[in-house]
Parts: C-alpha cells; structure tokens; sequence
C-alpha cells in the first residue's frame, strides 16, 4: 500500500496520470520514509488556502507550494545572495542552512534578459530554452536531497507586444491562475555528494498553455510574466518530520530567469538570439513554398 500512496501523492503534485516504473516505486519506497514525504506534502499543500497562494485571484507575489516569500533567497546578477529585509526567517535544518546555489549560463541568461526573455509554451509543451541550470554546494554529502522548481506570476496584467514600438504593453487583468504544479528533478531524491558533483540541469521540464494536460508539464498562461523558483529540500528521517517541515527547504530565485510566456516569438531579437545559441540540431522545416524554407528554432 506504501507504494500505491506514493504514486497517488506524487501525481497529485505533479498532476501527471502516468504510471510510475516499478523500480522507481520500489526507490522511492526504500529511500523516502513515510513520515519525511508527508511532511513534504503537507508544507507543500498548507499553502494552497492562504492569501496569495498560486490558485489565489491575485497571484501578486504568490506564495511558493513550499512556504512563504520570506523563505526565498533572492540572487542578485553578481551571484551574491540578497538579504530579504525580514529577520523573522524560520530556522532552518543544518543540511540546508548552509546550501547556496550558482546560476549556470548566467551570460547567457542576462543577455536574454536584457532583450527581454521569452519562453514558447505549446499544447505539447515545450522545453525552456536558456535550460534552467544550477551548481549546487554547501550540501550534506551523505543526506538525501529533493529538487524540484515551480513557477509564479510576477504580477496580475496581462500583456501585449506592439511592434511598432518594439515594447511589451499591459493590456488588461491577468486571465485566471493556471494549477499550481512542481517539477520534480527525476534524479530525486539522491545523497548530496550526488547533486554537488554535478551540473544539475532541468532540461526535462517542459512548459504548456493546455488546461487539461495530464503529463505533469507546468502550465502557464500565454502573455503573462513568470518567475521560475529553485527549492531544495532535505529528506528528515525522524519519526515526527512533520513537525519540522518548513525548517527542511530552502528557496532560490534568480531575477535574471524572468520571462513571457509566448506561443510563438513576439520579438525578433529574441528569435535570432535563440536561433543563434540553440544547441545544433538537425533542422525541421515549415510548410509552405520551397524559398521559404526556414529551419524552425524547435527547442522541443
């Protein structure tokens, strides 16, 4: 039955109705204890009924599914972290107290930035293009760890590109808030000598606009202003966990990872930036006329 809980607790958050590998049930049967998942679950969904909470009607500075704003590490452009301004911070657990996190690509993701970041979204869904990519240290080598990313609004307008102008504009309210969903890293949980020796890359997160999607893709709103969010939790072994759920996580943002959500480029800069630096790949062309065979930018 402890398997069959699992699976139901993790499609839950992921909002995927696949079926799990066995020998991932049996992982994470073996290295999860019953008592740490569900104080996992339980900070993650205490949220969901508070103000300001992803299914809000104003996803102003939405809570994250893991705590509040004032959990978050903001990271400035240089790398440094940021003070947020509160002193009133939860103590945190020693295995993630001392965690701190590096923006892989950050030229790469400022550059983007400055030309204002866009990210396609499709009924498929779609892979972010820069990938969101992190080196992670100050870890406990020997505990489990859980990654995993989400994505809130940055403000509640709704938006549209003139091109005359070459400017985003507001043009009205933000459309009502799409299900808050987290992306588990498919490496998680793993020892923390794991995450620290490698680039840790969320190359399989994809990102959708369809309502209905059932693969656990994060869905967003087209024309709208996200802010993707790191969090790293630590797996408690104690009996009584749950007690200490909001000490066992710690949230990173970068502001530099801002972008629209788009079903197709708006900005042409940012469509030959991103023919430009996309990874080489064999081309797939569009339909139409043989002159006007254009290799699509299909970062899917």
């Amino acid at each position: 039955w402890g398997g069959s809980l699992l699976r139901y607790m993790f499609k839950a958050l992921t909002g995927s109705k696949k079926n799990l590998h066995p020998t991932t049930d049996l992982e994470l049967t073996l290295r999860f204890s019953f008592s740490s998942l569900s104080a996992f679950i339980a900070a993650s969904l205490s949220v969901l009924t508070s103000e300001g909470c992803p299914f809000s009607p104003s996803p102003v500075a939405a809570s994250c599914l893991l705590g509040t704003a004032a959990d978050f590490e903001p990271y400035g452009t240089n790398g440094a972290g940021k003070q947020s301004g509160s002193s009133q911070l939860a103590r945190k657990n020693q295995c993630v107290s001392g965690v701190t996190v590096q923006l892989e690509m950050r030229s790469l993701w400022e550059e983007f930035n400055s030309l204002g970041t866009e990210m396609i979204v499709t009924k498929a869904g779609r892979r972010m293009f820069p990938t969101f990519q992190v080196k992670i240290s100050g870890m406990d080598p020997l505990a489990d760890y859980v990654l995993l990313m989400d994505f809130v609004p940055l403000d509640d307008k709704r938006y549209r590109y003139a091109f005359h102008s070459s400017a985003w504009l507001v043009a009205g309210k933000a459309d009502p808030a799409t299900p808050g969903r987290v992306h588990f890293h498919p490496d998680s949980p793993a020892k923390g000598g794991q995450w620290m020796r490698q680039i840790v890359s969320f190359d399989k997160l994809k990102l959708t606009n369809n309502l209905m999607d059932d693969n656990g893709h994060i869905i967003l709103n087209s024309m709208h202003r996200y802010q993707p969010r790191f969090h790293v939790v630590v797996v408690d072994p104690r009996p009584d966990s749950e007690r200490y759920a909001q000490e066992n996580f710690k949230s990173f943002i970068f502001t530099e990872t801002q972008f629209m959500a788009v079903t197709a480029y708006q900005n042409h800069r940012v469509r030959t930036q991103s023919i430009m630096v996309s990874p080489p790949r064999e081309p797939t062309y569009g339909r139409g006329l043989m002159w006007n065979r254009i290799p699509l930018n299909s970062y899917r």
